[in-house]
């Protein structure tokens, strides 16, 4: 419980404010300027915060000055970002405008406070639009203009999930599920490692406690072994790069939580089964740029030499880096205490990149604004989110959701008949490939030569194939196309000469709505034409259009939409059967409403769960539902706050899926444990056996989450099973 006291509140903030101070003098040499600037920001900041507290009790300005002294010593990043950082707040939530922060502070610091602003006063939603997911285009259009927006929101995103305990339980799930929706995505593209991996730890801590708890106690007894890595590992290598001549520093760590959690689901391996739970990093100091590769390979045999490798887990991100321009080698090796452990080895310019991603670039660049770098990756990749940004016409739930799942994409290298090297996603197709070459080429693909061999347009490609494009002037795209490609520019492609196939529909469309509303004695102006668009969910008037000319919409949906067709009989008692009973504690303005579990996740008794409002119902899911969560990070007026009902006896319908050895009698005994010594329906049960390995999934009926729970441990006890897991 917070306490409190005035006094002592303005020495800690003047106590913080010297902290930051000196935390940006040490990465940068402050002028008097700047130093002024910055007294200026936080002046301003602390005044326009007077008197509001945070959700803990603590004054609000404690905020802006954790989130600047993150972007300095977390991200790197300098004076101007501090004065971003300490005023991101007063235009949103004081009477501070634009303005007035740009006559004290100029244009950049307006623009970038614009950038990390929510946008409160949108414009009236459809039910399907999302007022998070159009602050979300808002804060990567700023990005493209000012990457200093994004690198900001981060430091916003990572200090308010490190103080997530004073909120609701319901905010606390929305806001873990925006940061795993969103920003952790983002850290990841730029290479923001430590904030990406603190961000997963924390969204698991809020949405999936329980398994955080088990996982983080098996770590815990680790701590021995850690010790005995020193000795067996660390102190052989010390004594390896001291003979040697080099200049170096070992760093080392254990897996976090979530990314154990992640390979255990994943992988479906057990906690000991992880092979890099421990790391080392071995950096190298004063090496010149065009001897880099060579000190590092050099590094890595004296490593192998001493400890065996092994040979699947080798990674040279220094010949390829990766998008984000992270370089290193990375292998695992066996140590003399029987552990497998990842080594990495890079220079001191690769760890700045690695522990600061695409901010290190950003402040290179502002630091020798001389230099002309061509060929940027990175301005080039936030150039085409611009690109992207602003042309579609998507909406902006399906915009943010292509640009996230394009963050985790790999690369792979591909090569034209002329051996032009071309880089492009790892899922990428024959017909992405055209595409990326030219439009045109794209538009007449019937396949291609791969490596001599001739495959279709949908045909997978893979890191050094040849690849020679395939056409005929008969060929056009067609809707099917857009299953056969991967990649945002292919798709757009598509879609853009689809619409113009449609614009030439349209005058046919235009001619059939106008004979259903003459029908029905219905107005045809562009309010009911809105109207209709929204009823059918059509995202414009070229859609709805090209739909009424191929009979996608017939008159009497169009009757329906204007409440003028006659109403076909329904089973009215059956819906008001179904509201009696839930065995759910909602809200109270939502108790009216029918609840369902989610088939996605299948929540049963026990499980922490969350409602969300769809299609005149609740949906209950797990906390910790992918589908859930993307839900909360997109529409948090959605979210209903639910319990289970104390005492409520219930049989619900859930998963599980096994992994055992491929024995006679297997069968029998799963059944005899559910069946007989358990008493447990079971509605399908599915197993495939291959090279002596038996994998299945049974469905069954289950009353609590203790119940399944005992199920899963009674199932692990047979002799030749593997694994069981809840799906």
């Amino acid at each position: 419980m917070y306490t409190i006291d005035e006094e002592r509140e303005e020495q800690d903030i003047q106590s913080r404010y010297e902290e930051l101070v000196e935390a940006c003098r040490s990465i940068k040499d402050l002028s008097s300027a700047e130093e002024a600037d910055i007294l200026r920001a936080f002046s301003v900041a602390k005044k326009a915060h007077e008197g509001t507290r945070r959700k803990s009790g603590e004054p609000y300005i404690f905020h802006p000055l954790a989130v600047a002294l993150i972007a300095v010593r977390e991200v790197g990043l300098g004076p101007i970002a501090v004065i971003c950082a300490l005023l991101h707040d007063v235009v949103e939530d004081t009477d501070i405008t634009l303005d007035e922060l740009r006559v004290l502070f100029g244009d950049r610091v307006a623009r970038i406070v614009d950038g990390v602003t929510k946008i409160e006063d949108v414009m009236i939603l459809q039910q399907s639009e999302s007022k998070q997911a159009e602050n979300y285009r808002k804060i990567l259009l700023s990005m493209c203009n000012d990457p200093y927006v994004i690198f900001l929101k981060l430091c916003d995103r990572l200090h308010n999930m490190r103080t997530l305990g004073s909120m609701k339980e319901t905010k606390k799930l929305i806001i873990a599920s925006e940061t795993s929706y969103l920003y952790i995505p983002l850290a990841h593209r730029l290479g923001l490692y430590s904030i990406k991996t603190e961000l997963e730890e924390l969204v698991m801590r809020y949405t999936n406690p329980e398994k955080y708890a088990e996982i983080e106690a098996k770590i815990a007894a680790t701590a021995g072994t850690t010790e005995r890595l020193k000795e067996c590992l660390i102190k052989p290598v010390r004594q390896m790069l001291d003979d040697a001549g080099y200049h170096y520093t070992l760093k080392t760590r254990v897996k976090s939580v979530y990314s154990c959690w992640k390979k255990i689901e994943n992988k479906h391996v057990t906690f000991d089964e992880i092979f890099d739970l421990y790391a080392m990093r071995i950096i190298l100091h004063d090496v010149a740029h065009d001897h880099e590769k060579e000190e590092c390979f050099k590094v890595y045999a004296l490593v192998t030499g001493q400890f065996s490798p092994n040979p699947k887990r080798f990674r040279d991100w220094i010949t390829h880096p990766k998008n984000n321009g992270y370089e290193s080698l990375q292998t695992t090796v066996m140590t003399p205490i029987g552990r497998w452990v990842e080594v990495q080895i890079r220079t001191d310019r690769m760890d700045t990149i690695a522990e600061k991603g695409m901010a290190a670039h950003f402040l290179y660049k502002e630091a020798h604004p001389e230099e002309q770098i061509e060929n940027n990756p990175v301005e080039e990749w936030l150039q085409q989110i611009r690109t992207s940004l602003e042309q579609s016409d998507k909406s902006a739930v399906d915009l943010v959701e292509e640009f996230k799942e394009a963050l985790y994409t790999k690369e792979i290298y591909l090569f034209t008949p002329k051996g032009k090297s071309i880089t492009l996603p790892s899922r990428t197709t024959v017909l992405d490939f055209a595409y990326a070459i030219h439009t045109d080429l794209g538009h007449h693909c019937i396949g291609a030569k791969v490596n001599a061999r001739v495959v279709g347009r949908s045909e997978r490609l893979h890191t050094g194939d040849q690849v020679q494009v395939l056409t005929t002037a008969n060929t056009l795209p067609s809707e099917e196309w857009l299953s056969q490609c991967q990649t945002p520019r292919a798709k757009e492609a598509i879609k853009d000469f689809l619409r113009a196939h449609k614009k030439e529909r349209a005058a046919e469309g235009r001619r059939r709505l106008r004979q259903y509303l003459d029908n029905l004695h219905i107005k045809d102006n562009k309010q009911n034409w809105g109207q209709l668009k929204r009823f059918l969910d059509n995202q414009s008037d070229t859609d709805l259009l090209y739909d009424l000319a191929v009979g996608n919409v017939t008159e009497r949906q169009v009757a329906e939409c204007f409440g003028k067709a006659r109403p076909e009989p329904n089973m009215l008692f059956l819906d008001h059967y179904s509201r009696l009973s839930t065995p759910f504690l909602l809200d109270k303005e939502y108790e009216t409403l029918p609840t369902e579990t989610a088939s996605c996740c299948k929540p049963v008794p026990g499980d922490q769960v969350v409602g969300i409002v769809q299609d005149g119902k609740i949906m209950v899911h797990r906390t910790n539902c992918r589908h859930a969560m993307d839900e909360m990070a997109n529409h948090e007026n959605h979210i209903v706050r639910a319990k289970w009902r104390p005492g409520e006896q219930l049989s619900l319908l859930t998963g599980i899926s096994l992994t055992a050895i491929d024995q006679k009698g297997l069968l029998q005994e799963i059944t005899r444990h559910i069946s007989n010594e358990l008493d447990l329906n079971m509605r399908a049960i599915t197993l495939e056996a291959s090279e002596g390995v038996c994998r299945g999934i049974i469905m069954l009926y289950v009353n609590n989450l203790d119940h399944l729970t005992r199920l899963i441990e009674r199932l692990r006890t047979i002799d030749g099973v593997e694994d069981v897991r809840r799906i």
